[in-house]
């Protein structure tokens, strides 16, 4: 989808697909965050930081989250995060004192992001019958948290990502099948649409970042999520 193949916006009519994790860039040989609309993270110019304290813990689980995203869970290491960001192991002992630390900080951001940022924001929406459209079009366009979604799928039998995802999965279920009882749906009703709408997202993730299928072009994507909204959503 081509917010699994994007297209720019300019800085004034920047769409939900400029919701990204901070993406690696290359600077004197250093690996930097640059921070990209406001998906997990607030703006922060990490060049004007003294080298001594320039990476936080919140860079360090940023890192983190965008190598699980790219390789997987198992790829997590310590020298390897360290490299790609420029500097001695020393700094992430600041903050952690191991990577099993980290991942667990990291997992927290990624599912107090989609708590907080996503699900609250939609949960202020007064009217039941505009929810759930908004959370289909807002969701749809979050790229990288479903990166990390799709790499936390494969790593189900990890100790640290399985109470995550349980907490996370019944979360989602939960809000969807309110949503559906509030938009007029019975509640054994309510609940089967919520089981497979989320299968359906599910599926989709796994064609696109699993399977490796041919990413469809922007307006497909865009023509696909009005046709969920259409068929899953009553009227």
């Amino acid at each position: 989808m081509d917010c699994l193949g994007e297209r720019r916006q300019p800085p004034h009519r920047r769409t939900p697909c400029d919701l990204k994790i901070a993406s690696p860039i290359s600077r004197m040989g250093r690996t930097h965050y640059k921070y990209t609309g406001y998906g997990y993270h607030t703006h922060m110019n990490v060049s004007t930081k003294p080298e001594r304290t320039r990476l936080s813990a919140e860079d360090w689980e940023l890192a983190a989250l965008h190598l699980i995203a790219e390789q997987g869970v198992g790829a997590l290491a310590v020298e390897a995060l360290a490299r790609q960001l420029g500097v001695t192991k020393g700094s992430f002992y600041w903050h952690f004192r191991t990577r099993e630390a980290l991942l667990n900080a990291a997992l927290e951001r990624w599912e107090q992001y989609g708590e907080r940022e996503v699900l609250g924001q939609i949960e202020q929406i007064t009217d039941p019958r505009k929810r759930l459209p908004e959370l289909f079009r807002r969701v749809a366009h979050e790229l990288q948290p479903h990166r990390v979604y799709a790499a936390l799928l494969k790593a189900l039998d990890h100790p640290q990502v399985v109470p995550v995802m349980a907490r996370v999965s019944q979360r989602r279920m939960e809000f969807l099948t309110t949503a559906y009882r509030e938009a007029g749906l019975p509640a054994q009703q309510a609940l089967n649409r919520a089981r497979l709408t989320y299968a359906a997202y599910v599926g989709f993730l796994q064609l696109n970042f699993t399977l490796g299928l041919p990413r469809i072009n922007h307006e497909e994507f865009d023509a696909y999520v009005e046709h969920m909204i259409a068929t899953l959503i009553p009227a």
